[in-house]
């Protein structure tokens, strides 16, 4: 298989495409935490990116492999989706609401690693599909196009972690009751788009 200009160009807009769930999140956890370090922002860009590469190469292996459970399965990718983020915004919704100080949020907390996992798992579970329509290429050719989906999520998800920063700066006060309700938004959209 020849990856010319056509390949090179739909694995982009597949990655603008899925990234922006991670995108969105991204600007939530920037809005929540709008002090946090150039290292976090790293690491939690290069989770999604992460998960947007191995999303599609594990549904490619799952047609090749075990099509029919596969097929069986991807009806309750929205559920998935949509709980994993109804659980995280809520509970930084709570934690906003609860009213926690200003120093708490203060520049060295993190997004705990379990939280980071599941937001990667819920922003990319849909590009599992992904795999089918690559399904054809040889595996060279899907890794280049999971690679460059990444490299398109790292990119977005940075941009998303600037935006979130600056707004953040602006509503510190609500800013974690705000990143919950988008999170929340963020999971009945794909749950809503996956049903429907």
């Amino acid at each position: 298989m020849a990856l010319g200009f056509a390949f090179f160009l739909n694995s982009i807009l597949f990655g603008v495409g899925l990234a922006m769930d991670a995108f969105s999140v991204s600007v939530a956890n920037a809005i929540a935490n709008p002090g946090m370090k150039h290292a976090e922002r790293l690491r939690i860009a290069g989770c999604f990116a992460l998960f947007q590469i191995l999303m599609p190469l594990a549904g490619w292996l799952c047609v090749r492999t075990v099509a029919e459970s596969f097929t069986a399965f991807q009806k309750f990718i929205p559920w998935i989706a949509l709980g994993l983020l109804l659980w995280i915004g809520g509970k930084m919704l709570l934690e906003g609401l609860r009213g926690k100080e200003e120093e708490d949020r203060a520049e060295e907390k993190t997004l705990g690693r379990g939280t980071l996992l599941l937001q990667g798992v819920a922003t990319s579970i849909d590009a599992l599909s992904v795999g089918f329509t690559i399904e054809e290429y040889p595996f060279s050719a899907a890794l280049v196009e999971a690679l460059i989906i990444g490299a398109v999520t790292l990119a977005i998800c940075l941009g998303g972690l600037f935006l979130g920063r600056k707004i953040g700066e602006k509503l510190s006060r609500i800013a974690p009751i705000l990143g919950g309700v988008i999170l929340i938004g963020i999971g009945v959209e794909i749950f809503l788009t996956g049903i429907f």
